[in-house]
């Protein structure tokens, strides 16, 4: 699979077909997601694998009660260690903390997605609540809930803006220009031909 195919094949899935992953699948999918990129290398992210079915459901319950999550036969839980991170950067620690475990929690996504899985990243929960039923310490996080199966959904990906709308140039507001592609600028060489020879073809006419 190209990564192109990667990146726009990946969306979010909320109905998954009822089949086992394997446990070694799980891990292989880990092992790619571990080299994300971390503030100064720290790796502060933990996953609980959860597979237990009366878990998933109270998991679920604690997610603003997103049943549809028990679908998924596993849930993995991205946690935050914080204290691997505050002591190298003391003011920002946290905000970087976070952004880690983010960065973690996508190549996950795009991981599964490579070996034929679905995901959805579940940001919405009751923090304290998944850390009791996890047994969670104390100085440990839960940050994010990946459900993880084969979809059972057959939905197109969601549209994306253009780059043109999200990008600036130098500074804020200042557009950043695109460079088309070959076949763009063809077409549009052809409209600029077509928009010429219509003008010379009016003045034709009215001189006749």
């Amino acid at each position: 699979m190209h990564f192109e195919d990667v990146i726009k094949g990946r969306r979010s899935i909320r109905r998954y077909r009822d089949k086992d992953i394997p446990r070694s699948l799980v891990g292989e999918i880990l092992d790619l997601a571990k080299h994300t990129p971390s503030s100064g290398n720290l790796q502060n992210w933990k996953v609980i694998v959860v597979k237990d079915s009366e878990m998933r459901q109270q998991l679920a319950q604690a997610s603003m009660e997103q049943y549809w999550m028990v679908e998924a036969p596993i849930h993995l839980v991205i946690c935050n260690d914080y204290d691997k991170v505050k002591d190298h950067y003391p003011v920002l620690g946290k905000m970087y903390s976070i952004q880690n475990c983010a960065a973690f929690a996508y190549n996950i996504t795009l991981s599964a997605h490579t070996f034929g899985l679905g995901s959805c990243w579940i940001g919405a929960f009751d923090n304290e609540k998944v850390q009791r039923l996890l047994s969670i310490p104390d100085n440990i996080d839960p940050e994010i809930i990946i459900t993880l199966g084969y979809s059972e959904d057959s939905k197109s990906p969601q549209l994306r803006d253009e780059v043109k709308y999200i990008t600036y140039q130098e500074k804020w507001g200042a557009k950043f220009k695109v460079p088309k592609s070959e076949l763009e600028q063809i077409e549009s060489g052809i409209k600029k031909e077509v928009s010429k020879f219509k003008k010379k073809l009016k003045t034709i006419k009215k001189r006749k």
